[in-house]
């Protein structure tokens, strides 16, 4: 199994359900307990996430192009960092992202940046930097 996919799966009460809904390519309910999970446009996403990844601040994100959302997965901090930012939507805690698995797409929703099992999360601020005014993180992030 992939490490991303068993990260995935240490969040929710019955791996065994969850596993089942993958097998029948339906969405498995994952709670968003240890992260949050933010929602975007798609579109815009897509152009937040390349300065992110450049920085290495760049964690899971889950798109789904025809309805053009996409989930951040940030750490639990993220109210204090992107509360103002009209563009996100900071879903409640325990919140549930309603996932395929991290190697495939169901009905045109899957992982544009895959969980890689590590924990790894977008940094909030950066986030912040990234989709706030001018939408452009400062110089000093790129080293």
């Amino acid at each position: 199994m992939k490490p991303g996919n068993r990260w995935l799966l240490s969040f929710t009460t019955n791996p065994t359900d969850m596993r089942r809904l993958w097998s029948e390519e339906e969405f498995a309910p994952v709670p968003a307990t240890a992260w949050c999970v933010v929602e975007a446009s798609c579109l815009r996403s897509i152009d937040a996430m390349r300065p992110l990844a450049r920085t290495g601040q760049l964690g899971p994100v889950l798109v789904d192009p025809a309805a053009d959302t996409a989930w951040w997965l940030v750490s639990n901090d993220a109210d204090e960092h992107l509360a103002d930012i009209a563009l996100l939507t900071i879903r409640p805690h325990g919140w549930l992202l309603r996932c395929p698995p991290t190697d495939q797409y169901f009905n045109g929703r899957g992982w544009l940046e895959k969980p890689d099992g590590s924990g790894k999360l977008t940094d909030p601020a950066a986030m912040g930097a990234a989709f706030g005014p001018g939408g452009r993180l400062p110089a000093a992030a790129f080293g």
